[in-house]
């Protein structure tokens, strides 16, 4: 296939182009079609666009997809429509994670969409020295296994910490080291779900947290999330008559809204919890991420009866390729947890959490904090500042890497992500935050990751594409 396509609709050509194939029996039933990746290379096209084209072929049920496995051509035959499409259910539930991994995985020289922070801001050199210092202090780590539950000296130095700074104490044993807050959830979602459970979040939420609740069968409601937090009635009402089995939640900085939960209403959804009986899993992934004063205390600070799975990630700032998160909840939900870690690896690499041990409680690394949060505020008034000049709508976070922007309602936002990447501009399209995939006029924009020359050229860029779109009726909603 030499085949070079030029169009703003490029992906409907790559449709038919595949349509036509499967028509005229160039692939067959159940033959794989070229990967995402390889078809893209072929026609010369970004692969997030061959992405799209691949997602409305299966949603006219021309194709289906297998998890890690790629596309294949769907039967004709009514028999196996039914019978194989209740099959691939499950495993073709990834959607989000796939777009939003696609958008993250094309380049761009205005980088807007990963929420991840610049490596230049982060200590790199310092870090080297603390890997040094690991070997030297423990010669045999490459050697040795850790314990599933976590370094029994990590998960010391987190209990204390937490009771210092978090307003809660977590003994060791109500610790679980996980590598990475998404590994957290899904071991979560493995202990708690069942097929066709309820699962209440927030609305926008994390992504990936959608599919990976999808993954297990269940079934999602979301529940609005604004500057003044929840409907607590509405909470109520959704509680009382749909019974979630759990509640996840993003309190602080939420991703992708940047809105924080107040104290009152934390504890307050720890009552509730415990009046229907509903676990909350509170993600708290950007807690030392704030502009102004600290956040409120967490959610799990204010349960007693053991309510609460909170998991605390610490990729994003202290240095993402490590990969640890700890987990607290009490027992016997913990021993759950930790068979389900042994299934999954069996325990963290040991020498990650001695270099995170060791990196993020040094005091040289707490005053580093500090500089950290003034570079991404700074950079958050940067892209701040240029939204100014616009008639657009978005919140103003007091800590977190995110803008949750609302643009003119006649946008179509697809179109928009489109045109910005051939402009080599990247954002996150809002709906892949919505469990309903209804927030069509919101996009996430991230702040930490460009410099501030990048986000004053590439808002500006990106204010031009809207202005062009908006003014052209073939790119309109």
């Amino acid at each position: 296939m030499h085949v070079k396509i030029k169009s703003s609709e490029l992906y409907k050509q790559i449709y038919d182009l595949v349509l036509a194939k499967i028509d005229r029996k160039e692939w067959k039933e159940h033959e794989k079609l070229p990967s995402v990746r390889r078809m893209a290379e072929e026609l010369k096209v970004n692969r997030l666009t061959v992405l799209r084209a691949y997602q409305l072929l299966k949603e006219h049920k021309k194709i289906y997809a297998k998890e890690k496995s790629g596309y294949f051509v769907k039967s004709e035959d009514p028999s196996f429509s039914l019978n194989e499409s209740q099959l691939l259910e499950i495993a073709d539930y990834p959607y989000s994670h796939l777009l939003s991994s696609s958008i993250h995985q094309v380049a761009v020289d205005y980088q807007f969409s990963q929420a991840i922070i610049d490596p230049n801001l982060l200590p790199n050199s310092y870090l080297s020295e603390y890997v040094k210092k690991v070997f030297t202090l423990y010669p045999k780590v490459l050697g040795t296994y850790s314990t599933v539950q976590g370094d029994e000296e990590l998960r010391t130095a987190l209990s204390d910490y937490f009771y210092k700074t978090h307003h809660f104490f977590a003994p060791i044993d109500e610790l679980l080291i996980t590598s990475g807050a998404q590994q957290a959830i899904d071991l979560v979602a493995k202990v708690l779900l069942r097929a066709n459970d309820t699962v209440l979040v927030e609305r926008p939420t994390y992504s990936s947290a959608i599919d990976i609740f999808r993954q297990y069968g269940a079934r999602i409601i979301g529940i609005e999330i604004g500057q003044g937090g929840y409907d607590l009635n509405q909470l109520e009402h959704i509680l009382k008559k749909d019974k979630p089995r759990f509640f996840y939640t993003n309190p602080t900085f939420n991703n992708p809204t940047g809105c924080t939960i107040s104290a009152l209403q934390r504890k307050q959804l720890v009552e509730l919890a415990e009046k229907y009986q509903c676990v909350i899993v509170e993600d708290d992934p950007f807690r030392d991420i704030y502009f102004d004063k600290a956040p409120p205390f967490p959610i799990y600070s204010y349960d007693t009866d053991g309510y609460v799975i909170y998991i605390r990630s610490f990729s994003k700032y202290v240095s993402p390729g490590l990969r640890v998160a700890a987990v607290a909840c009490r027992h016997p939900l913990m021993s759950h947890l930790i068979t389900s870690k042994s299934l999954a690896d069996n325990g963290t690499a040991l020498i990650n959490q001695k270099m995170f041990l060791h990196y993020f409680f040094s005091e040289r690394m707490q005053i580093h904090l500090e500089k950290l949060r003034t570079a991404l505020f700074l950079r958050k008034e940067v892209m701040r500042n240029e939204l100014t000049a616009t008639s657009w709508k978005w919140t103003d976070p007091s800590g977190g890497l995110n803008l949750w922007v609302e643009l003119p309602e006649q946008i179509s936002v697809e179109k928009l992500l489109d045109a910005c990447l051939e402009q080599s501009i990247s954002f996150v399209p809002g709906y892949i935050c919505d469990p309903d995939q209804a927030l069509r006029s919101w996009i996430r924009l991230s702040f930490s990751y460009a410099n501030e020359i990048q986000l004053q050229t590439g808002m500006k860029k990106l204010m031009t594409v809207v202005e062009t779109i908006n003014s052209d009726s073939a790119y309109r909603q």
